[in-house]
């Protein structure tokens, strides 16, 4: 009996310190939730929450061996593969001309199995979009196989990223006219988010009207006040311009302090941006 009433404590313990990891996470604290997560169950949940971390944390390798072996345990799990494809197409970019195209198939791979076995996971499906439209044709990429995802997948589901998505494809196109004309109509079509008007006001800027993004980003703050993600764009904005060095610092320096997720621009991109105005 005692045996089993300390295996109960050990397995709550580690419940609780997953949890733990989770919250940190959830707070961008990518290092002390691997911390937590050391001497974890290695259940399909734990693997994935570690390779996320070392994700974010830039360590790609370490992250596909936690994502592989999180397929092992899960094969089926659309999560898994959606972040071991991230992973795979960030081991790509960084990797030598011989290695790069056999990791970029492989995060195609991936992210076409996550998208087959949940269509509706939509961060899935705009992954392997980007893919499409960044990958040559060789390596199984291409602008058609994009719109026509994009039209499968995101039509009927949300049509403001659908509309986001058919704005990529005019640029890649260099359609910059209807590129404007489609992240406009995304941002109609989704006029809660300030995540939208932002995708408008830096394009809108690097097309050379750094006032009229300005206006846009200000509705943002409106709309959201406490998001940090709009602070970060107009001091991009900003750095990119050459301009308004000494309102940039404030609003980076601003964005650091505040309480970012996962989903917003990574604190070391602020940093960096920093690093160019001092």
């Amino acid at each position: 009996m005692r045996i089993l009433i300390l295996m109960l404590i050990a397995a709550g313990l580690c419940f609780g310190d997953v949890a733990s990891a989770r919250a940190r996470y959830e707070r961008t604290d990518y290092a002390g939730a691997l911390k937590l997560l050391t001497g974890a169950p290695a259940s399909a949940d734990t693997l994935l929450l570690t390779g996320q971390c070392h994700y974010h944390l830039r360590d790609y390798r370490k992250a596909i061996d936690a994502l592989e072996r999180a397929e092992k345990a899960a094969p089926r799990d659309a999560a898994v593969l959606h972040w071991l494809g991230r992973a795979w197409g960030r081991r790509a970019e960084s990797a030598n001309p011989f290695q790069a195209p056999g990791f970029a198939v492989r995060a195609r791979k991936a992210f076409e199995q996550a998208v087959a076995l949940d269509p509706a996971r939509e961060e899935a499906v705009s992954d392997l979009i980007e893919y499409y439209l960044e990958a040559p044709g060789f390596l199984g990429g291409g602008v058609d196989k994009a719109l026509a995802l994009a039209d499968k997948e995101l039509k009927t589901r949300n049509l403001a990223q659908f509309h986001y998505v058919l704005a990529q494809i005019s640029r890649k196109r260099k359609q910059d006219d209807a590129a404007e004309r489609e992240l406009r109509r995304a941002a109609e079509l989704d006029p809660s988010s300030a995540g939208r008007l932002a995708d408008l006001a830096l394009f809108i800027a690097r097309r050379g009207r750094l006032s009229e993004a300005e206006r846009l980003l200000a509705t943002a703050a409106r709309l959201e006040p406490k998001a940090p993600g709009w602070r970060f764009t107009l001091a991009q904005m900003y750095v990119e311009a050459n301009v308004k060095f000494s309102e940039a610092r404030r609003l980076l320096e601003e964005y650091l302090k505040l309480p970012l997720t996962p989903d917003d621009p990574p604190r070391v991109e602020a940093e960096a941006l920093l690093r160019r105005i001092r």
